[in-house]
């Protein structure tokens, strides 16, 4: 489903004949002075990519370095495959300075999981998981610090008939929270995969948060709490051409995204559409103080509504 890195995606081979660069790679002298902006506006966060996999990353161990610097706390997606590294010296570098770590989960089968994220292999997943769980309970008993799990879904008509047994999974091994969104169609190949694509699929989406909240109600966690459900949320059947007018935008207020080439962006719609939402700069050229003030910001912030983009975007919520 990834608008880079889909087997659909032509995104890589335009990438390498209009610039000649096979992958973005952000510079990483950049990282120390992006925390220090972040730490003189205030910022809690800082999310190390969710286009790709951090982990790969070079440089990750600076971010969870500059986090512990600067307190500032990581909030991390990551396949969950934890490369280079086994699970537990892994968990120690991201456990301590984590607010949240997603960690992509699409079925409660072998079948299903490995169909979707093709090169899983779910047991070794499954594993992993246990084990970073166990760590960061073994450092919240040693330090009183708690730092969140939470599985991270794509809400698609392939895998979410299993949502009950994901919950149920999730409840078993301790994981926090079960979040997710519904598909980006960026492919042509994927349009059917999505819950927005008619009416009768919006009612079936709409089942399965039904089976969703009895699921939470009848599955709990070895301490007996409730599983956290986000944005498992019911859908409105006129969502299949337009998003309701009372849904709020996530993003806008309250994050900004830095691409590894520098184009900073106000969310993260697909990237060809985002440009229909102005030109905001590049970094390191323009600050965030900058961006936040700028009067293309500030109009996007009030009238995003207007916006055709903002209009069918599947990251809108009630």
């Amino acid at each position: 489903m990834c608008e880079e890195h889909s087997r659909y995606s032509n995104f890589k081979k335009e990438l390498f004949e209009t610039t000649g660069i096979k992958a973005r790679r952000m510079p990483s002298g950049w990282i120390d002075k992006i925390f220090k902006e972040a730490k003189d506006l205030g910022v809690e966060e800082i999310i190390p990519s969710t286009m790709g996999e951090p982990l790969l990353y070079k440089e990750i161990d600076k971010f969870f370095q500059l986090a512990k610097k600067y307190n500032i706390k990581i909030n991390l997606t990551t396949n969950g495959t934890f490369p280079n590294k086994n699970v537990k010296e892994w968990a120690k570098l991201i456990i301590p300075v984590t607010s949240d770590t997603k960690i992509s989960l699409n079925g409660a089968t072998k079948d299903i999981a490995e169909s979707i994220m093709q090169g899983l292999t779910f047991n070794e997943h499954i594993s992993n998981l246990k084990s970073f769980i166990e760590y960061r309970d073994f450092h919240y008993k040693m330090s009183g610090f708690y730092s969140r799990i939470t599985l991270q879904l794509t809400f698609m008509q392939t895998n979410m008939h299993q949502l009950p047994e994901i919950i149920r999974l999730a409840a078993n091994l301790g994981v926090d929270r079960v979040k997710g969104h519904h598909l980006w169609t960026h492919f042509d190949e994927i349009k059917d995969l999505s819950f927005k694509k008619d009416e009768k699929s919006i009612r079936d989406w709409n089942s399965t948060v039904d089976k969703a909240i009895e699921a939470v109600e009848c599955f709990r966690k070895p301490n007996g709490d409730k599983i956290l459900l986000e944005q498992i949320d019911y859908l409105n059947t006129k969502e299949t051409s337009s998003i309701p007018e009372n849904y709020g935008c996530p993003f806008l207020g309250k994050e900004l995204w830095i691409s590894a080439i520098g184009k900073i962006s106000p969310c993260c719609a697909p990237d060809k559409e985002r440009d229909s939402l102005g030109d905001f700069g590049n970094y390191p050229n323009k600050t965030f103080k900058e961006v936040l003030a700028s009067p293309i910001y500030n109009d996007l912030l009030n009238n995003y509504k207007k916006k055709l983009l903002c209009q069918t975007c599947v990251m809108r919520k009630p």
